[in-house]
């Protein structure tokens, strides 16, 4: 009897000790997390008063898409939101290319960078416009690995500050919207035809793109690199596998990507989940949400769905669907320690914040 209880005993601190190597749609709220790539470009509170209830903290990055005044004017309200909620809210800044061809391009920008950092910038966003839109003054693209900006690589290289990068597409860019993998694509390019790769074979492809990238990588050895929306390899892990295994310094971030997650663990979960399990010092968690101060409250019930549907995803193994692709898959059961990697010491750790 006593034998028999003593196994009693051990199965049940079996049991209760693999439980708590694993959280639950309960423990959603009670654990710290960090929406490492959000976009906050409006003055009202929505995405504030969200975040707190839901115990997020929100990197914002700052992009230059449209003209340089855009920029300064989203630097200036970052800064703004960050000196109100020093403990919510950290901000990257980005540079414009206008003035390319222009002597001082290069001093210019570095003095730019200088004052956002001084003003409390993380961090440095560079975009798909570089690859996809700009072209220099004989009409040619530029690419993100052009000897101008060696020095400012080299600059932000010397001085610690991050790169996080959004370069080049998914790789559903280049096919007919019929044939994209995920909704989450088919629907952003027949809104966005301008980025549709697939309707503008004159522009590089999707592996002159990732190319471009990694030369530039290759070139600067010490800049710490994030990769926006999983460094767009999203199609495949072994392709992320790949790339941080070819660059330490290289990290990425899952933003807005949840639906090639999802598709891939549709065909291979155990892959997937052992993808995040063997990387999980180089993934973090993010969004790519946009607060422009719409109606708070559907904003505020898209942004807890989201959250809350993304943690179901990563925390627990439920059989789930999405609106983002067909058919149905489980969710990844991650063991704390990566959650807790994913959600906030990741970010700590790569930007050197919070």
């Amino acid at each position: 009897m006593r034998i028999h209880y003593f196994l009693l005993l051990v199965m049940a601190f079996a049991i209760i000790s693999c439980q708590n190597n694993y959280y639950s749609m309960d423990d959603f709220s009670k654990v710290e997390k960090i929406d490492a790539h959000y976009h906050i470009y409006s003055s009202t509170e929505n995405s504030l008063e969200q975040a707190q209830k839901d115990n997020f903290k929100l990197l914002n990055i700052n992009t230059y898409s449209g003209g340089c005044e855009r920029v300064i004017e989203a630097h200036q309200l970052l800064k703004t939101l960050k000196k109100q909620q020093p403990e919510v809210i950290e901000f990257t800044t980005t540079f414009c290319l206008e003035g390319w061809d222009e002597p001082g391009w290069v001093e210019n920008t570095i003095q730019w960078i200088d004052q956002c950092v001084a003003d409390g910038a993380i961090a440095v966003k560079v975009w798909k416009n570089i690859g996809m839109e700009i072209r220099d003054k004989d009409s040619l693209l530029i690419m993100i690995d052009d000897a101008q900006f060696d020095p400012v690589f080299q600059y932000l290289a010397e001085n610690g500050i991050p790169v996080v990068g959004h370069l080049g597409e998914p790789k559903n860019c280049w096919l007919p919207l019929a044939e994209m993998t995920t909704k989450n694509d088919s629907g952003y390019f027949s809104r966005n035809p301008q980025y549709h790769m697939y309707l503008h074979p004159e522009f590089p492809s999707y592996e002159e793109q990732m190319a471009a990238r990694d030369r530039m990588l290759e070139k600067n050895p010490e800049l710490v690199f994030i990769g926006c929306h999983l460094a767009s390899l999203e199609w495949s892990v072994d392709e992320m596998a790949r790339f941080l295994d070819q660059f330490p310094n290289a990290s990425m971030d899952m933003a807005a990507r949840m639906g090639q997650l999802f598709y891939q663990t549709v065909e291979n979960h155990e892959k997937v989940r052992n993808f995040f399990i063997q990387y999980q010092d180089r993934l973090m968690y993010g969004t790519d949400i946009i607060d422009r101060g719409s109606e708070k409250e559907s904003f505020q019930n898209r942004l807890h769905e989201t959250w809350l549907n993304d943690w179901e995803y990563l925390v627990t193994d439920h059989k789930m669907t999405s609106a983002l692709i067909d058919g149905e898959f489980r969710g990844l059961k991650l063991p704390k320690e990566v959650v807790d990697k994913i959600y906030t010491a990741n970010v700590k750790r790569w930007y050197g914040a919070y």
